[in-house]
């Protein structure tokens, strides 16, 4: 596609890719029940002439066979929501739509994501006779709880991909500016779910009791000596404990206590490290305290983190000036969220995308899984640029 065509196609294509997030974001369906969402995809790949399959219960794989030689490309979004109310004003007045279930809404952008990828499926197929290799358009279901992607990875292994592209809207940056930097983008994560088992008793009579309030009390504060000590220097790897709960009574000594919590990281080496570390001082802890600890889903890594390759990033940081308003490439800190595209990432030449949507004058840049999170549709624009730059940069390439 040549530039002229890219822009073009993103002009055309501006009130569908806003309304399609509309439509998607008043569904808001959370992980695994994007029934609705899922339909409303369909019926536009069905309109816009792309076969495609369901993977796993609502996700979706379309391809574009465009007849000649050249890349096979993934461009992926995901569909689920949060089982989270929605405030009905961000951050400046009232949002231009609302979700239509209280208790759900599109708080993470996926909304967004949806639509900018349904407008480069109808950009692309009907610029087709200017594309080249292959385009498979991946819609994604419950990424927020990683239900769909195992799915989606074992339908992309029955065929050839060279590279993978993504965007996730972000409140951390200005809206106008898209960030395609190398290395670690998105953070990996550890859970941190365990029980500390002592023995309950009466208030009065601590020393006939093994109370695990103390032990948990204990673990937390040897955690915080082990992470200054034993984390190497020059990584980071948070450590976020969120909750520790025993006992609801003043004069009763309860059984167990719980630790709930995570561990983010960019290194993954690193982060299994650290699972290890917490394991192991909760463990001698527990044991000089006289108490033992219980994993329920355990202390594990639930996903590595994010890396850009530095190919792809090469790619798009010197292709995506060439359709995009000036100055509006720059570079961000890396996100300490997580994203289930860390597997698309490991298998796969990767690039995901971080677009801004901090705009105060629009009302977003509220925080994201918050009730107030909004998304400035001004940037879907530069979102459907950016992508269909990128496919048209890797079929120059591959084809050069």
């Amino acid at each position: 596609m040549t530039n002229q065509q890219i822009e073009e196609q993103a002009h055309l294509l501006h009130d569908y890719v806003i309304e399609c997030r509309r439509t998607i974001h008043r569904f808001a369906e959370p992980s695994g029940t994007e029934e609705k969402t899922s339909a409303f995809v369909q019926k536009e790949l069905t309109a816009a002439g792309l076969p495609y399959e369901k993977v796993s219960k609502t996700g979706l794989l379309a391809t574009l066979e465009t007849g000649r030689p050249g890349p096979h490309i993934v461009l992926r979004a995901d569909l689920d929501a949060l089982p989270l109310p929605e405030e009905p004003n961000n951050l400046a007045g009232p949002r231009v739509c609302v979700s239509e279930n209280p208790k759900t809404c599109h708080a993470c952008g996926h909304d967004a994501h949806t639509a900018m990828l349904l407008g480069a499926a109808k950009a692309l197929t009907a610029c087709k006779d200017s594309v080249c290799g292959t385009i498979y358009f991946c819609f994604e279901e419950g990424e927020e709880n990683g239900g769909g992607v195992d799915g989606m990875m074992s339908a992309l292994a029955k065929r050839k991909v060279d590279a993978c592209w993504a965007i996730h809207v972000y409140a951390g940056l200005e809206s106008g500016k898209i960030c395609v930097d190398a290395g670690p983008r998105m953070a990996g994560a550890a859970i941190v779910q365990m029980t500390v088992v002592g023995r309950g008793g009466h208030g009065s009579r601590p020393d006939l009791s093994i109370n695990p309030v103390f032990c948990a009390a204990a673990i937390l504060t040897n955690l915080s000596t082990a992470w200054v000590n034993q984390i190497s220097a020059g990584e980071t790897v948070t450590l976020g404990v969120t909750s520790i709960q025993g006992g609801v009574v003043g004069n009763i000594i309860p059984d167990t206590a719980d630790i709930l919590g995570s561990l983010r990281f960019f290194n993954m080496a690193e982060g299994e490290k650290a699972v290890e570390i917490v394991k192991s001082v909760a463990e001698h802890t527990a044991a000089m305290n006289h108490c033992r600890i219980e994993y329920g889903q355990g202390c594990v890594v639930a996903c590595g983190p994010v890396i850009n390759d530095a190919a792809c990033a090469k790619i798009a940081q010197e292709s995506l000036p060439e359709v995009l308003p000036e100055n509006c490439v720059v570079h961000c800190e890396p996100w300490y969220a997580s994203e289930s595209y860390n597997k698309y990432a490991q298998a796969y030449p990767s690039m995901l995308a971080h677009l801004g949507i901090q705009n105060p004058a629009y009302g977003s840049g509220a925080a994201h899984h918050n009730g107030f999170f909004d998304v400035d549709e001004g940037v879907l624009d530069l979102g459907l640029l950016s992508t269909l730059k990128y496919v048209s940069a890797l079929g120059e390439k591959a084809n050069a």
